[in-house]
């Protein structure tokens, strides 16, 4: 199989257009959208995505018991999807119930839960 590569880093906030923007100024990167959401790219093109959750609770830090930790996920840009999400389910993955991508991108679940994107490239 091919490498799989890194795509998007998508970051959960309450104001997805403010985070971009802070993001965009403080890192000197490009603001576009991609997948519908607000983002910003590095020249190198590293892309962090902004996503608005109505529900978000931001984390404490540094961490404190009963209250909200530190998240992410990872987007990882692949040529086949259906073919890495066999892979995936192979090394223990599965599949999310809850699916937002379409023809786009699948949202799996890692051994420990957490969540992470296959996009197509």
């Amino acid at each position: 199989m091919e490498e799989i590569l890194l795509g998007n880093v998508m970051v959960d906030c309450g104001d997805a257009e403010r985070l971009q923007g802070f993001y965009g100024e403080l890192l000197g990167w490009e603001q576009c959208w991609m997948y519908g959401c607000p983002a910003v790219r590095s020249s190198g093109g590293v892309v962090f995505l902004f996503a608005r959750e109505e529900d978000y609770v931001p984390p404490v830090w540094p961490e404190e018991e009963g209250r909200q930790q530190k998240q992410m996920h990872f987007d990882f840009q692949v040529e086949s999807v259906p073919e890495a999400i066999k892979q995936a389910e192979a090394l223990g993955a599965v599949k999310a119930g809850a699916q937002f991508g379409g023809d786009e991108f699948v949202t799996m679940l890692d051994p420990a839960g957490h969540p992470f994107c296959l996009c197509r490239k």
